[in-house]
């Protein structure tokens, strides 16, 4: 059943058809998730009793999601939930719209959102505030088309074998490097054949998929569609990716940087928007490249505040190892032509393919927050009439040096954080309580890397010094 004929038909109907649907199928039970701020889906398994009422009223989940880190260990300095308020429920809403098969588990998967108890939106919510600046965006007649890239290694190991091994010494499925390698893809040609199938057989299909450079890298380009929806696809895409490979006793993880011997992991975003009228307010076939004048604010939106609102985009810790120069990956809010070496990448095209590319992002963030913060920033720049720079030729990594303090990116967890909680453009666009909550989040995830001891230190001090 469509969208459209779901909403000519009555909600009790509807859910009777449903259940009749799910009874003749033999299913006993539903799967639903909803994404935390590190981009992690938690969720569960509901009978279909508990279904049937879900789909009248909200349900209720625990906010201990939001008082724990990536690693279910308490914050520290959360005021939003922790043992002051008991850790009580929180509402989520199931998105009926979002149902979608899946086939190894036998049942059907829904996507949910987090609420308020009374049910207002959630200000923690990542799929909330990204939902927040589309209907800013909406509100001025825009719509916005999106696609997610994300690089990714696949190793012939378990969850098991990697803490034995201690994560070193790992074994991905393939060697060498072999980017774009018609050999490998041939040689494991049911291997991706089976992946491409999976992945549509989810609603989450793939444009393309290819082997990048690097021992069992592969890079997954999907479907480009609307920008809450896309996003959905790329969290879901994440999660079901690793499931995927873990049955068939492989690992997929999207770390930015695994090993510093190879390539990081981006999860590279693509964006257009379109007017009322559903054209193309990026292009201009009269203008240099195809560059509309909002599509130069726009430029100019995301050089002036991806910088504040890095934390979003890197979250982690791990997420700055990516972010060096000569690695692929951006160091500086530069922008550029068809430049591959820019963090903001111009692609020109036609009515239907004129985009601009996010290359900031890595592919352990939050896709709610990436997609957020690009749009936000773009947003800002149209509103406010911004103009970029002059386009970087060549080496961005040699233009940096020229560039404006504010454009350069923080080069670490603690004081991207710090910058995006003191950004009145962050608290303006994703709201006071979810920007302190978040830096707060991430200047726990810093200082507990800091209560370490890796085999860095180990092996460049115990002895020597």
């Amino acid at each position: 059943m469509t969208n459209s004929e779901q909403s000519s038909t009555s909600a009790p109907q509807h859910l009777q058809e449903t259940l009749a649907r799910y009874q003749e199928l033999g299913v006993r039970q539903v799967k639903l998730g909803l994404t935390d701020i590190d981009g992690v889906i938690r969720g569960k398994y509901v009978g279909l009793q508990k279904f049937a009422g879900l789909m009248q009223k909200q349900g209720g989940f625990c906010d201990c999601v939001f008082g724990w880190d990536i690693d279910d260990q308490l914050y520290d300095a959360g005021s939003y939930t922790g043992w002051h308020s008991g850790f009580p429920d929180t509402g989520y809403r199931l998105l009926v719209e979002s149902e979608r098969w899946l086939a190894e588990e036998e049942c059907p998967y829904f996507i949910a959102e987090f609420v308020e108890r009374d049910g207002t939106d959630h200000p923690l919510c990542p799929r909330t505030r990204l939902r927040r600046v589309l209907e800013g965006l909406a509100e001025q007649g825009l719509s916005v088309r999106a696609g997610f890239e994300y690089e990714f290694f696949v190793f012939d190991e378990t969850p098991h074998s990697i803490r034995d091994k201690g994560y070193r010494n790992l074994s991905p499925i393939t060697p060498g490097n072999f980017g774009y390698s018609v050999l490998r893809t041939s040689a494991l040609g049911n291997e991706f054949t089976e992946f491409m199938n999976y992945c549509a057989n989810i609603d989450c299909e793939l444009e393309g998929l290819h082997c990048e450079t690097g021992p069992g890298v592969w890079e997954a380009a999907l479907a480009s569609k609307s920008g809450l929806e896309a996003a959905d696809r790329a969290s879901l895409f994440k999660t079901f990716a690793k499931g995927y490979f873990q049955r068939r006793h492989m690992l997929a993880t999207f770390m930015a940087k695994w090993s510093m011997d190879y390539p990081g992991q981006s999860g590279h975003l693509h964006l257009s928007l379109s007017d009322a009228e559903g054209q193309n307010i990026f292009y201009d076939g009269a203008e240099p490249a195809g560059m509309s004048v909002k599509m130069r604010h726009a430029v100019a939106g995301l050089q002036r505040y991806l910088p504040e609102f890095l934390a979003l985009l890197a979250p982690t810790v791990n997420s700055y190892t990516r972010l060096v120069k000569g690695a692929w990956a951006p160091t500086a809010a530069t922008w550029g032509i068809e430049n591959r070496t820019a963090a903001i990448r111009v692609i020109p095209g036609d009515q239907y393919s004129q985009r601009i590319e996010v290359r900031v992002g890595g592919a352990d963030a939050n896709p709610y927050l990436v997609q957020a913060a690009a749009l936000a920033a773009m947003d800002i720049g149209m509103r406010e009439q911004l103009l970029p720079d002059e386009p970087v030729l060549g080496n961005a990594y040699e233009a940096e040096d020229e560039l404006s303090p504010e454009f350069h990116f923080a080069s670490d967890l603690m004081s991207s954080a710090r910058g995006s909680a003191a950004s009145p453009a962050a608290k303006e666009q994703f709201g006071e309580t979810f920007v302190a909550h978040f830096a707060m989040t991430r200047e726990w995830e810093a200082r507990e890397y800091h209560r370490t001891i890796n085999s860095w230190q180990l092996e460049r001090y115990f002895e020597i010094v």
